[in-house]
C-alpha cells in the first residue's frame, strides 16, 4: 500500500508539474498533447472546442508512407473545464499529407482550411471551406480569391476569416521557395485583406502597408472577436527571438490603416520562434505552441494575458433557431446590422441539425439582429451594446414563424418618438425586410396592426396606433409595393400582450404587427 501511495504521490507531482510549467504558462494536459508536435490551435469563440494539428501520430493520414504527416484532431471542454480525449477529425477534412485548419466561424459552422479542392478533390494551392449540413460536414470547397493563383508561394502561406464573416486576412508571398529550411529575404511574406463580394466571392487581395515591412515577413494573422484586434508573427526588429507575436488595432473600416505594432510579453514571446496563436471570444487566455518540457516534442498551452495585451470586450449571444409552431431546429442564415447605421456588420448560420448559433458582438452600437430561413418569416431582435462593459454571454433564441395565411408577426426593429408616429432612422433595417418579403413573395397581402399601452386617452390612441400602422404602409408603397397589398389598422390599447403594471411591459404593448391575409 505504501509503494503505491508512492507511486501515485510521485506521479500526481509530475503530472501537475508538466501541466503547469509556470505560473502563467499552463499545458492543456495529455488528453490534448501527444508526444508527437501538437501544432496550430484553433478556439471555437465559447473556448469549449480546440482544433488543432498532431504531426507524425500513427493514426494521420498516410502515416505509413511519411512520418511527418500532419492530420486535424479536436477536443471538447465538458461541464467542469476538463478536456476530452483529442479525436481525429477524419473525413473530409484529412484528405492529404499536409492538413490544416485555418481559421472557423464564430458560429462554428464553417471551418475553412489550407488546400484548393473542388467535389472534395484535391486541386493544388489555396484555401477552402467546408460547412455543416444535416448529415455532417459537406466536401471542400475552394475559396474564390481572384489572383491567388501564383501568390501563395511563400514558406508560410496562412489565412484568417475574421469574425463578422464578410474580412479575410491573407499571408502570402509572390515569390516561391528554394529552401524552406532556409528562406530567403526574397521571399517574405506580407499581409493582406480581401473582403467578401458575394457567396464564396472575394475580392482581390489589398496589401495592409502600414503593418507590412519590405525585408522582414508578417505572417499568421489572427483577428480577435471584437473585429479589430490583430495578432500576427513576425521576424521584424524589436523583437525578442527569431519570430516573435505581435498586436495591432485596426484604425478605421477600410482595413488597411493599423496602430504602431506592439511585441507582446515575454511570457509569449521567447527567444525562439513564436507563432500559431489564438483566443476565445473571452480574450483572458492566448493559446500557443510551446517546445518546454512537456508531454512531447511540442505542446499547446495557454497564457494568461495581461490587459494591455487583451482585445476589446465583446458580448457573445447565443441559443437556437427554431420552427415557432413545432419548436424544430431550423437552418438560418443570421445577419446583424448596426440599428445607427443600417450597414450589415456581420453574417452566421445556424446548425441545421441542432439549430445552435453563435454571434460575437463588440461594445460600443446597438444592433439589430435577423434569422431567416427557407420557407419561414424573418424574425428580428435588437440589442444595446452602446455601453462598453466586461465580456458576457447572452442567450436569445430565435422563433422563426412559417409563412401561413393567418401567421401574426411581431416587427421587432420598429421605433417612433414618444407619442408620434413619425419612423426613426433606426426602422429602415427592419422594413427592408418586410419589403424584401413582399417582394418574394408578389401575391402576398398583409394587414399591418398598430398597438400601444393603455396610458392616455382611449382615443387618441387608436388614432395614434392607426398612424404609426399607416406610416409603416406609407414606406412599402414608396417603395413600390402595391397599396392594395397592404390594410392597416389601429387597435390603441385594446389588445395588450402583457400587463401595463411596469415601464418594461408597458414597451411590449408598444408594438406594430403585420398578419398575413393572402399567399
Amino acid at each position: 500500500m505504501k509503494k503505491f501511495l508512492l507511486i501515485l504521490f510521485t506521479y500526481t507531482i509530475t503530472h501537475t508539474l508538466l501541466f503547469s510549467q509556470d505560473s502563467i504558462r499552463q499545458n492543456l494536459g495529455p488528453n490534448i498533447n501527444s508526444k508527437y508536435d501538437d501544432i496550430g490551435p484553433i478556439l471555437s469563440p465559447d473556448g469549449k472546442t480546440i482544433y488543432y494539428v498532431i504531426q507524425g501520430h500513427p493514426s494521420n493520414t498516410k502515416s505509413n508512407y511519411y512520418d511527418d504527416a500532419e492530420d486535424i484532431w479536436y477536443s471538447e471542454m465538458d461541464s467542469t473545464g476538463h478536456w476530452s480525449k483529442a479525436r481525429h477529425m477524419g473525413k473530409p477534412f484529412n484528405l492529404r499529407r499536409y492538413n490544416s485548419i485555418e481559421s472557423i466561424s464564430p458560429d462554428g459552422n464553417i471551418i475553412y482550411i489550407r488546400g484548393g479542392y473542388q467535389n472534395g478533390e484535391y486541386t493544388g494551392t489555396g484555401f477552402s471551406y467546408l460547412f455543416k449540413t444535416k448529415t455532417g460536414w459537406s466536401d471542400p470547397q475552394q475559396l474564390d480569391i481572384p489572383s491567388f493563383e501564383g501568390m501563395s508561394k511563400g514558406a508560410y502561406t496562412s489565412l484568417y476569416v475574421c469574425p463578422d464573416g464578410k474580412t479575410l486576412l491573407l499571408s502570402f508571398s509572390k515569390f516561391p521557395v528554394k529552401n524552406y529550411k532556409n528562406v530567403s529575404k526574397d521571399e517574405i511574406n506580407d499581409l493582406y485583406v480581401c473582403f467578401k463580394t458575394g457567396p464564396n466571392k472575394w475580392s482581390k487581395p489589398q496589401a495592409i502597408k502600414n503593418l507590412n515591412t519590405k525585408t522582414y515577413t508578417e505572417s499568421t494573422p489572427f483577428v480577435a472577436s471584437d473585429n479589430a484586434t490583430l495578432y500576427f508573427s513576425s521576424d521584424r526588429p524589436g523583437g525578442k527571438g527569431g519570430r516573435d507575436i505581435w498586436m495591432s488595432k485596426r484604425l478605421d473600416n477600410t482595413w488597411l490603416n493599423w496602430s504602431e505594432p506592439i511585441n507582446l510579453d515575454e511570457h509569449i514571446n521567447t527567444t525562439g520562434w513564436d507563432a500559431y496563436y489564438a483566443l476565445d471570444a473571452k480574450g483572458e487566455y492566448a493559446y500557443m505552441v510551446s517546445n518546454r518540457s512537456g508531454y512531447g516534442l511540442s505542446d499547446i498551452v495557454r497564457i494568461k494575458l495581461k490587459n494591455n495585451e487583451r482585445p476589446n470586450p465583446v458580448v457573445l449571444v447565443k441559443g437556437k433557431v427554431v420552427n415557432s409552431k413545432t419548436k424544430q431546429p431550423i437552418s438560418a442564415s443570421i445577419t446583424y446590422n448596426s440599428l445607427t447605421t443600417g450597414k450589415e456588420i456581420g453574417q452566421a448560420i445556424s446548425d441545421p441539425v441542432t439549430g445552435n448559433y453563435n454571434m460575437v458582438l463588440p461594445y460600443g452600437a446597438q444592433y439589430s439582429f435577423n434569422a431567416n430561413g427557407t420557407n419561414y418569416i424573418p424574425v428580428s431582435n435588437n440589442l444595446d451594446l452602446t455601453t462598453v462593459a466586461e465580456y458576457k454571454e447572452i442567450r436569445q433564441d430565435l422563433l422563426l414563424v412559417p409563412i401561413e395565411v393567418g401567421q401574426t408577426i411581431q416587427l421587432t426593429n420598429i421605433f417612433f418618438d414618444m407619442s408620434k408616429s413619425t419612423l426613426r432612422n433606426e426602422s429602415i433595417v427592419e422594413l427592408d425586410r418586410l419589403y424584401n418579403l413582399l417582394v418574394a413573395n408578389p401575391t402576398m397581402e398583409i394587414e399591418i396592426d398598430g398597438h400601444t399601452d393603455n396610458v392616455g386617452d382611449p382615443a387618441l390612441n387608436v388614432q395614434l396606433s392607426l398612424d404609426r400602422a399607416t406610416a409603416v404602409k406609407k414606406y412599402l408603397v414608396g417603395k413600390g409595393i402595391a397599396e392594395n397589398r397592404i390594410l392597416v389598422k389601429g387597435f390603441g390599447g385594446a389588445k395588450p400582450v402583457a400587463s401595463n403594471d411596469t415601464e418594461d411591459s408597458k414597451k411590449l404593448n408598444r408594438r406594430v404587427e403585420f398578419v398575413i391575409l393572402k399567399l
